[in-house]
């Protein structure tokens, strides 16, 4: 039996963490044991614990309840705790997801101590070093024994990057890497909720839309937040979005986007931008799956949420000047915009006639089987 320490602390990897949960639950449980951490990244309660309810995740054997502060701070905090939880409960590997600081503190905990890192989504690059996703996924993807990629391209990125032995054969070590292209687990996600929103999810009625006759938006990075500039643009460039199409904008507003709009921006601006964007609290996965599946497009600048209109086939403009998903641009169904006015409205024009037809680029859906099956192998 093979045990895995998984962290997890954003939500989107709260949510990525149930497909693997899923999987070992289902096929591997003779096989595999998962210890689950949650460090507190995110510590509101839509955003976080709710999860583990709604998508049957096990509980997290350990809650670290870090929460938010400086990038320092943050990732000092967890490392210590980290590094702990790995000397007691001695795992045959530590899984981390994605590219947040739970990410480089877990993997920098576990490479230290010798424990294989075991990294899913490795590959993706935004070409982009002033972002502290770009460090922390660059970073992890060096500390791993094996990594998973959910696309080609990350897989190429990794051969750029010298990483000789990809598949190869036998147990993977530190200095002998195995990469593998598995496909996206939020694809398998999807698939898995998707009937299940519709069947659950009353989000739409709550707000009083209809499917495809509003408009999805998230804006929670700092460089769109923090910056009154560039969040009164993109909030500008909503509104006019809306009100040219006769369409509402949804818009889930995250903890920090809120606290910065209520900052940033005059009560007079945001009384007249919410007669068209309507502000509504963080929603649960179900609901945001049912969102998206609905809308008639997205404008986001979420890595996974533009990455999630693919899966239903919704085109997306990108608030950001760069994204790890180029496949979606490449197939036309995504176009980045940054927080410009002018080429974020220029950008939902042109998607209109883009004719995309959204081909699966992202796995067969069955990625968490797949990365369990490597796991065992592997290490």
């Amino acid at each position: 039996m093979k045990k895995i320490l998984t962290i997890i602390g954003a939500r989107p990897q709260i949510i990525k963490a149930a497909a693997i949960s899923r999987a070992i639950k289902k096929d591997f449980k003779d096989q595999l044991t998962e210890v689950l951490v949650h460090t507190g990244q995110h510590y509101d309660e839509n955003m976080s614990a709710v999860f583990f309810d709604e998508l049957g995740i096990p509980k997290p054997n350990h809650q670290l309840r870090i929460g938010s502060g400086s990038h320092g701070a943050q990732t000092g905090e967890m490392l210590s705790a980290i590094e702990e939880l790995i000397l007691s409960e001695k795992p045959d590997g530590v899984v981390v997801y994605g590219d947040t600081n739970s990410t480089i503190a877990g993997s920098l905990a576990a490479v230290k101590l010798h424990v294989p890192v075991i990294h899913i989504e490795a590959g993706l690059r935004s070409f982009n070093k002033r972002m502290p996703e770009e460090i922390n996924r660059i970073a992890t993807d060096h500390f791993s024994t094996l990594l998973f990629s959910p696309t080609i391209s990350g897989l190429n990125n990794l051969k750029e990057e010298g990483f000789k032995t990809i598949d190869r054969s036998g147990v993977a070590a530190l200095n002998t890497p195995k990469v593998y292209h598995c496909g996206d687990i939020m694809y398998d996600n999807s698939i898995y909720f998707s009937e299940i929103a519709d069947e659950q999810s009353s989000i739409l009625e709550e707000h009083g839309v209809e499917s495809n006759q509003y408009i999805l938006s998230t804006v929670h990075r700092p460089s769109n937040t923090d910056n009154k500039e560039n969040l009164k643009s993109i909030l500008e460039a909503l509104n006019e979005i809306a009100a040219s199409n006769s369409m509402k904008i949804i818009f889930p507003i995250h903890p920090r986007t809120k606290g910065k709009i209520a900052e940033l921006i005059s009560e007079e601006f945001y009384q007249e931008i919410s007669e068209n964007i309507l502000f509504i609290p963080p929603v649960s996965f179900l609901d945001m799956i049912k969102l998206e599946k609905h809308a008639s497009s997205v404008v986001t600048d979420s890595g996974g949420v533009q990455k999630e209109a693919y899966f239903f086939k919704k085109n997306c403009v990108i608030l950001r000047e760069e994204t790890e998903w180029v496949e979606i641009l490449e197939q036309k169904a995504a176009i980045t915009a940054g927080a410009n006015k002018e080429k974020i409205l220029q950008a939902f024009e042109d998607l209109k006639s883009n004719k995309c037809d959204f081909p699966n680029i992202f796995g067969d859906g069955n990625a968490s089987e797949f990365i369990c099956e490597k796991i065992i192998e592997a290490i």
